[in-house]
């Protein structure tokens, strides 16, 4: 499925807008984080994953990077979908983040039939995020190096133009000279007489 630039932000907004409603998960000490199954107690993994993104958002850069860390750690000893897509969800909201990198977290999960539909859904709007940044990051890079190869040829013009009128100053000046020259013998031909 492709979204439109407009579509996808309009997504975007409408997901933090959201998420500034919510309330962050209050933790409980002893409990393991839902895997995505509800229950009257434990809050669903899309609870789970918006809480997380309401907590991302007040973050500064420098503690992005920290959280950014911190959730590659616990998705490394203990991996899961979840762990997976906070991860990306962290990445996401980096602005020097690799959209590589967070492709490569999410499509295996947006892909598995069995992961919780809550994530799933997640990983798959992540991933369209950061295929339509990337394909941004692309036009723009493209885009730049048109301009510089189209200032270059500006300059190249600017300078043909430059050494023609030179050349075409120095013709003047050439013409100058052989008017005097032809105006000089035509005097003295006209006092020779």
């Amino acid at each position: 499925m492709r979204f439109s630039p407009r579509l996808a932000i309009a997504l975007v907004s409408a997901h933090l807008a959201a998420c500034s409603m919510l309330e962050p998960a209050p933790a409980v000490e002893g409990r393991a984080p839902s895997r995505g199954v509800p229950s009257s107690s434990a809050h669903s993994a899309g609870d789970e994953l918006m809480a997380y993104l309401a907590r991302l958002r007040g973050m500064t850069e420098r503690g992005l990077a920290a959280e950014t860390t911190r959730q590659r750690e616990a998705a490394r000893t203990a991996p899961s979908d979840l762990a997976q897509v906070k991860v990306a969800l962290a990445l996401a909201l980096t602005p020097q983040s690799d959209e590589g990198e967070i492709l490569a977290l999410v499509e295996p999960v947006a892909k598995r039939e069995a992961a919780d539909d809550d994530v799933r859904a997640m990983a798959s709007f992540l991933h369209v995020q950061a295929s339509e940044r990337r394909r941004l990051r692309e036009s723009a890079a493209a885009a730049s190096k048109g301009l510089r190869d189209e200032r270059k040829a500006v300059e190249v013009q600017k300078q043909r133009a430059d050494a023609l009128q030179e050349r075409a100053a120095q013709l003047q000046q050439k013409i100058d000279a052989l008017t005097e020259l032809e105006k000089s013998l035509s005097d003295r031909q006209s006092q020779g007489r």
